[in-house]
């Protein structure tokens, strides 16, 4: 799986062959490109490390800042100004940026620090970034959990210099730098130097060590050097007041001479750092290689997670790359919060929540049940310590926690590792904690008037209620059970009885449509909303394009006028964003698991392929690219309620290691898929050697192990038209029979 990984995929504008069928009936209002980067990455790890061009939104890559279509360039070629750290990972438009302790390796003078140079022979795999800038340095990057192992190979050259600019951080858009607001650093001896910078309230330390102490070691202030200085303090910087600075070492370079620098970071204090440094590489110099060597062997094992089978090298590519994207982010950092004295769990980069809730933190439950632990009690203890579970949580302080996003979704998280049966996370503490955020900024307005605005938070709310309800169950509190459960049928308020959509509102990033057709936990009573399965179905065979015409995407360009007439469309987004990813699966609350299968496959083979321009939209920290891994396995998870909807993969075998145990999906009759091929429709499914005919297993099966025989045909069948998924009784359910009767064609 590592070999097959591309971390490339996904760097460039959306380039894929042009969608055919219902794919090209699909509108995308988003920025058509990945927003990912190809810099070294640890599996969710503390730091990342990559070329900086200062472009939208990693600091990597041509582009400028764009909300919808095909972002504009800012920069023809592929430059770099240096190699920074702590880049985000597929996100939109997130606040401020990072890009920390910028390193650029120069022969030049240091007056021209900040100048970029074309970059070129790029590589990169899995905990690995290399480039050569056209000075004629090569460039290695590596990372362990909690540091940075750079490695510099130059030109014959009478004045070399590695330069670290310590001032340096955000992106080359207005308004997209992040300054220090204090920092001091320090020359400790030769080759070794520590130093901090406070940005955004969070105090980042470092402790560097560079393996060349023949090289001269020097601090440097606004481009100037300062001989036999030691020591730079800086107790309050101001925009207006802030002038780059840092450190650098320098000497004469001969023809392919190496320079290594390790760097350790921390979030309390450059001790701690050192430590880390320690920890991650060892004493001494020439680390690269064997961190590089032990990153990657982490890397592998966790890619060994899932395998598929597959004769096509590229299908291969798209998929190890997909799991590779999904196991990036969140930053996990144990015992480094600087916001709260006490070790523990500690978590930044959650980020995009309201994305990687439904698709992306049930795979890390799977594969890394210790880490879901992990990053659960975070977020709780950030609950504790700030008053709100993180909506979205960077490496700052302050109230920029997205909020206006979405509500409640940390306890869909808790809600299914609450149900599995996970150890190590003390409920009670947990339940004490969900239910005060519930009653917190949106959730006031929820329980007076009912419903809350932007209408989707009355669905994020009450299915909160839903979720907290399980975990109250779980600790034996009836009373909160019940109260909890008559909060959570409000969901009902959202939705216009008349219509059986969602009421008038704003939405984030969509409309009512992609909106409409989350999967509620209970669906009997939401799809009698909608007049009955058979409604239901025209709604979102509507709402798919079925017997549509092609649509007109956004081009480099597009004025208001024409993303205002793709809204209005009302129409499936085909993953170039994620507010509506879970909307497919809705026709298996109605029996038409035929109708899910033909839409998933469209997605699958016509909206993701391999090359930098491999990705329909924003991979949002993994959530587009763990989608993409749930479905390809014909699984899908439906977060908070512990069940996972099952449909035909789009792999003749694959194998997931869940936890101890072993899930296999195996097939019958199973031809290898085209874009624009037929659609594979399930006949029957086995699981552990029984009959299956439902179209779900729960949680509890799924981390179990086992195995999930699936025979395929070319046509639809009976499969899954009867034996519904659950839906939670309610006052406000229907019977079965009222959304059993969609036909199968």
């Amino acid at each position: 799986m590592i070999g097959r990984v591309d971390p490339f995929i996904g760097t460039e504008v959306t380039d894929l062959p042009p969608q055919t069928g219902l794919a090209a009936t699909w509108w995308w209002p988003k920025p058509q490109i990945g927003n990912t980067h190809p810099g070294a990455t640890y599996p969710l790890g503390m730091v990342s490390a990559c070329a900086y061009s200062g472009a939208y939104p990693t600091g990597y890559g041509r582009y400028d800042l764009s909300l919808e279509g095909i972002p504009p360039l800012l920069h023809e070629r592929h430059l770099a100004s240096g190699f920074a750290h702590f880049q985000q990972s597929g996100t939109g438009a997130i606040r401020k940026y990072y890009n920390y302790f910028r390193v650029t390796p120069m022969i030049e003078p240091l007056d021209v620090l900040g100048r970029t140079w074309e970059l070129t022979d790029e590589q990169a795999e899995p905990g690995w970034y290399s480039g050569t800038l056209d000075s004629g340095i090569t460039a290695e990057l590596t990372v362990g959990p909690k540091s940075a192992v750079h490695r510099y190979t130059f030109p014959a050259h009478s004045k070399a210099r590695v330069v670290i600019d310590f001032s340096h951080g955000g992106l080359s858009i207005p308004y997209g730098a992040t300054i220090p607001v204090r920092a001091h650093l320090e020359c400790l001896e030769p080759g070794v130097a520590s130093g901090e910078i406070v940005v955004e309230g969070a105090p980042l330390s470092v402790y560097i060590e560079c393996d060349n102490p023949q090289w001269r070691q020097m601090l440097w202030y606004d481009r100037r050097l300062m001989p036999g200085g030691t020591r730079l303090d800086f107790d309050h910087i101001r925009p207006t007041t802030l002038r780059p600075f840092g450190l650098m070492w320098a000497g004469p370079s001969e023809e392919g001479q190496t320079i290594e620098l390790r760097i350790g970071f921390s979030l309390r204090g450059v001790e701690q750092a050192k430590r880390n440094l320690e920890a991650d590489c060892g004493t001494g110099p020439a680390q690269f290689t064997p961190r590089r060597e032990r990153t990657q062997k982490v890397w592998r094992k966790k890619l060994k997670g899932i395998t598929v089978r597959t004769p096509s090298a590229a299908r291969q590519t798209v998929f190890s790359t997909a799991l590779y994207h999904a196991l990036i982010k969140p930053c996990l950092a144990p015992s480094e919060s600087p916001f709260w004295p006490t070790d523990g769990p500690f978590v930044f980069d959650i980020s995009t929540m309201w994305d990687i809730y439904r698709t992306q933190l049930p795979l890390i439950t799977a594969l890394m049940p210790e880490r879901a632990v992990e990053l659960a009690n975070a977020m709780i203890t950030i609950s504790e310590e700030e008053g709100n579970f993180p909506i979205g949580y960077r490496m700052a302080r302050g109230s920029d926690r997205f909020s206006r996003q979405a509500s409640a979704l940390a306890h869909t998280f808790l809600s299914d590792l609450c149900q599995l049966g996970l150890p190590g996370i003390d409920w009670d503490w947990a339940l004490v904690h969900m239910s005060d955020d519930l009653r917190r900024t949106y959730g006031e307005e929820f329980l007076v008037h009912g419903e809350a605005h932007p209408i989707s938070h009355t669905l994020d709310l009450a299915f909160g209620y839903w979720c907290t309800a399980k975990v109250a169950g779980h600790v034996g509190d009836k009373a909160l059970v019940e109260q909890f459960i008559a909060l959570a049928e409000r969901w009902v308020n959202a939705y216009d009885p008349v219509t059986g959509l969602l009421k008038d509102s704003t939405y984030y990033e969509g409309t009512r449509h992609n909106y409409s057709f989350r999967l509620v936990h209970d669906m009997d009573a939401r799809i009698a909303l909608s007049g009955g399965a058979e409604r239901f179905i025209a709604q979102l065979d509507e709402f798919f394009g079925y017997g549509a015409e092609p649509v007109t995407q956004l081009v480099r360009g597009s004025g208001p006028e024409e993303v205002l007439a793709g809204y209005r469309l009302g129409r499936f987004e085909g993953l170039n964003n994620e507010p509506d990813m879970e909307a497919p699966w809705s026709y298996h609350y109605v029996g038409r698991p035929d109708r899910t299968a033909e839409i998933v496959h469209n997605i699958v083979h016509q909206q993701f392929g391999t090359g930098r321009g491999g990705l329909p939209g924003n991979d949002d920290s993994g959530g587009l690219s763990s989608w993409f891994v749930w479905a390809s396995l014909g699984l899908f998870p439906v977060a908070g309620q512990n069940i996972f909807l099952v449909n035909a993969p789009s792999f003749e075998k694959s194998a997931f290691s869940v936890g101890k145990h072993s899930f296999t999906i195996r097939t019958r009759g199973f031809i290898e898929p085209t874009p624009g091929g037929p659609v594979q429709y399930v006949q029957a499914m086995e699981f552990n050697g029984e009959p299956l005919g439902r179209t779900w297993i729960s949680g509890n099966e799924f981390h179990g192990g086992g195995e999930l025989v699936v025979e395929l045909g070319p046509e639809p069948s009976g499969w899954g038209t009867t034996d519904l998924p659950p839906s939670a009784p309610s006052s406000l359910s229907h019977t079965r029979a009222s959304r059993s009767t969609g036909e199968t064609p």
